[in-house]
């Protein structure tokens, strides 16, 4: 099977920065972890014989389906006038689970860089060859998803702010009980010092970045959808972007412990 051989992606793309992206094999181990421009992640995505992607952006912009009083109907969702009749059906979805993001506008001129980038992105990967996931046996495919859903999802309630050390520690706590094969982030732990407190310098080695935990969770987003596809969510409108969690089903409603 062609899936044993390829490599599964995750790129997040962020405003001011370099790209960063996670590529894990069959086995979850971990083959990349870095950052990159566009024509790098591009060039990276393009040059692997086999391969599923999960772009954590936006592939595209709104369609307005939101807007339509029809639609809005058989959604059960009677919105306000406001900004959320102008995202994705998706991110309204999510945001009935109380897993809030921002809402991509219609018009790509009004969305966020990071945003932009991912437009870029999915359409370039689209020019090479990939394909909207699902795809049968296509052995390129993209997908997009939402690492803070993704990490609530595999927690059962809403994580840590991500960019605090706890929020990192949980994070790759949670991405070892997958089978991802990274350092014991507990083991900072054991440098901390009365010395260190005082000094204002708290060792992190071994401890991942938050772009590189939405990296890593978004590339074994991408395993799993691929290789366990009954085990997925997609929520949204085909039509303008579906976003793929990693778990079978949502709770109704997460918080914070």
């Amino acid at each position: 099977m062609w899936l044993t051989q390829a490599s599964f992606i995750g790129v997040v793309p962020l405003a001011g920065h370099p790209l960063t992206y996670a590529a894990l094999d069959a086995g979850r181990r971990l083959l990349a972890l870095a950052q990159g421009d566009l024509a790098e992640v591009v060039a990276f995505c393009g040059g692997q014989r086999r391969a599923v992607v999960a772009l954590a952006a936006p592939i595209r912009p709104s369609r307005g389906l939101l807007q339509q009083p029809a639609y809005r109907d058989a959604l059960e969702a009677p919105l306000r006038p406001g900004r959320w009749q102008e995202g994705r059906v998706a991110e309204f979805l999510l945001r009935r689970h109380n897993l809030r993001m921002l809402p991509t506008p219609a018009d790509p001129a009004r969305a966020p860089s990071w945003m932009r980038i991912g437009f870029r992105l999915y359409s370039q990967l689209l020019q090479m060859g990939y394909h909207p996931y699902p795809a049968e046996e296509s052995p390129h495919q993209v997908l997009e998803t939402y690492p803070y859903a993704a990490f609530a999802a595999l927690l059962g309630h809403l994580p840590f702010r991500k960019n605090t050390l706890e929020g990192r520690i949980q994070r790759q706590l949670v991405l070892q009980e997958q089978g991802l094969d990274l350092p014991n982030p507990l083991r900072i732990f054991e440098e901390f010092t009365r010395h260190r407190f005082l000094s204002g310098v708290l060792p992190t080695e071994g401890l991942f970045t938050p772009p590189e935990l939405d990296a890593l969770v978004a590339a074994w987003t991408a395993w799993k959808a691929a290789t366990s596809p009954d085990e997925v969510t997609a929520l949204g409108d085909p039509t303008e972007g579906q976003i793929v969690l990693p778990v079978a089903a949502l709770r109704p409603r997460y918080t914070t412990m």
